[in-house]
């Protein structure tokens, strides 16, 4: 081996060694100061839950950041090849920095709803504050992923002139790109509108397009509804800002609603309405707000009876109204079983046709 290549081979082994030990000793440290941290926040959860979202991500800036500062310590005329070392290990520094501060962001707001929970008398704020930090967070992740994507393309020479020569014709190439994005862009503005706004948040119960279902998740593009029957329906964000859905928990979750039951017009009104004001009486889920008992309509062969009642939320409501509907049926049938909806008819004897014989 030429005296020339083993200068060289000692050379690059020496600052190698002086690199991963340096790394080494520093990425020691830094564990030890977390494991110290994670003891003290023992008995917190948030903080610990923190501090094991961020540590890895934490560690390998830590390791990455002490090579690159060993490696810009030594000159070109000593390590021929050291510059690409230096760009390989700052192209890894600037994605391992992307990666921690995506980390750090979204266990930001991990923390913000684990301040905040959704405890009895504080549902609503609750969930304002998780809809807020959900959406913010991982609106600036992926804020943070494009810069950090973009800062890596950019350490390549060949990539920097080419965004030089690029921003030149920027004006026709971003009505172009604004365009051609103009639905991601419109579901970003509509999801910041939705986050600021609070039309609807994290576990609201909406009524969209005929479909019974609660909030279930809220990205940067779309929101994930859960069905009563488990079934999962994506909606674009810009849907909501278009189109008109109903809200059943928007201010509090509070509800009433009918129970109609047809009956014969000999039916007596004052039995059916103690009846019901006794269910209701006797029925925890009733809230004690609204309970009505009104003939609401009529036609030619029956009335119809609307029991109104209400109850502290829509899941409770619904089997609420299914036990009333069951039990005054089972009323009417046992003590008014003649007064059930008949069907009336006349028959006319035909004279003429009888004369025939």
């Amino acid at each position: 081996m030429p005296e020339t290549t083993r200068s060289l081979v000692g050379a690059w082994a020496v600052t190698g060694g002086m690199a991963i030990c340096a790394a080494l000793g520093l990425l020691a440290v830094y564990c030890l100061l977390i494991a110290m941290a994670r003891r003290l926040t023992a008995r917190r959860d948030i903080a610990h839950k923190f501090l094991d979202d961020c540590a890895y991500a934490g560690g390998t800036v830590v390791f990455l950041l002490t090579l690159q500062t060993v490696w810009q310590a030594h000159t070109t005329a000593l390590l021929p090849w050291i510059q690409v070392v230096r760009h390989l290990t700052g192209l890894c520094l600037i994605l391992a920095l992307t990666w921690a501060a995506m980390r750090a962001t979204s266990a930001i707001g991990d923390v913000v709803v684990g301040m905040n929970p959704a405890v009895e008398g504080r549902h609503h704020t609750a969930r304002k504050l998780e809809t807020q930090a959900r959406f913010i967070s991982r609106g600036l992740s992926v804020l943070i992923a494009i810069i950090g994507v973009a800062a890596a393309l950019m350490t390549f020479p060949s990539i920097r002139q080419l965004g030089t020569s690029l921003l030149a014709s920027a004006g026709i190439g971003g009505l172009i790109l604004g365009f051609a994005a103009r639905p991601v862009i419109g579901n970003l503005f509509a999801g910041l509108q939705i986050a600021l706004s609070q039309p609807f948040r994290i576990e609201d119960v909406l009524k969209v397009e005929g479909n019974w279902c609660w909030v279930e998740d809220i990205t940067t593009t779309y929101v994930v509804l859960r069905a009563w029957d488990m079934r999962r329906i994506i909606v674009p964000l810009q849907w909501f800002i278009e189109n008109p859905f109903e809200n059943w928990t928007r201010d509090t979750t509070n509800l009433f609603a009918p129970v109609l039951i047809w009956l014969d017009y000999r039916m007596p009104i004052e039995p059916i309405r103690n009846e019901f004001q006794r269910l209701l009486d006797t029925d925890g889920a009733w809230d004690g707000k609204v309970g009505h008992t009104q003939v609401v309509d009529a036609n030619e062969h029956a009335m119809q009876v609307r029991f109104l009642l209400s109850a502290g939320d829509s899941i409770t409501l619904w089997h609420f109204r299914c036990r009333v509907r069951e039990a005054m049926l089972d009323f009417i049938q046992r003590e008014y079983p003649q007064y059930l909806p008949t069907v009336r008819a006349r028959l006319k004897d035909n004279d003429s046709a009888s004369g025939l014989f």
